[in-house]
């Protein structure tokens, strides 16, 4: 049987920046194993008051702390944020954490999604704009210049100048067949939660 590895989320819906923080030392401090953190624009409820940009604070969650793995959960990098610019990112946050940081990474939700104005696809459409998302970023991380002609994504001669051996270990959130076969065959790691086949 698997050990039992317990982590920590610091939920920025529900606390300011600096909260967030000194959540993420403290969760360090008494042994927890990882620390997750949600990458929203709105909180769920007006009434939870806080919805901070998740990688400011996890660069200081990078800073702060020296043992805890910690992790999106999850970017969604189809609409609010370029694929391109989302490997950026996750390339430098596991620069600054020697490489404890993972990517998380989901389809989205129209609630954080919308507000750059492009609509909500249906499912089928954000999935074929996730493997790009996911050959853009991947692509990236291997350290060379890439140019990318898609169906939904254009990226010219990009490279990242900044990215550890090896790129970012990438965790693909689930909630039914076709995303669990996409994490199957491109993802480290799958998210889920719940413990469902």
């Amino acid at each position: 049987m698997a050990p039992l590895h317990l982590g920590y989320t610091i939920m920025g819906e529900q606390a300011p920046p600096k909260q967030l923080v000194r959540d993420a030392v403290r969760s360090e401090e008494v042994g927890y194993d990882f620390l997750v953190s949600s990458d929203h624009y709105f909180p769920w409820l007006d009434a939870m008051g806080h919805s901070p940009y998740a990688w400011s604070v996890l660069g200081a969650v990078a800073h702060a702390t020296e043992r805890i793995p910690f992790m999106t959960y999850v970017t969604c990098p189809l609409f609010r944020y370029h694929p391109a610019v989302v490997a950026q990112k996750a390339a430098t946050l596991a620069l600054l954490s020697d490489g404890r940081f993972t990517l998380g990474l989901g389809a989205g939700e129209n609630l954080n999604e919308h507000i750059v104005g492009g609509g909500w696809p249906p499912v089928d459409v954000r999935h074929e704009m996730f493997i790009e998302a996911l050959e853009i970023i991947s692509g990236l991380f291997e350290g060379d210049y890439l140019t990318f002609h898609g169906d939904h994504y254009e990226v010219e001669s990009a490279k990242l100048w900044d990215v550890p051996v090896g790129g970012v270990p990438i965790g693909i959130a689930v909630s039914g067949r076709q995303s669990c076969e996409l994490a199957g065959a491109r993802a480290d790691m799958m998210i889920a939660t719940e413990p469902k086949e």
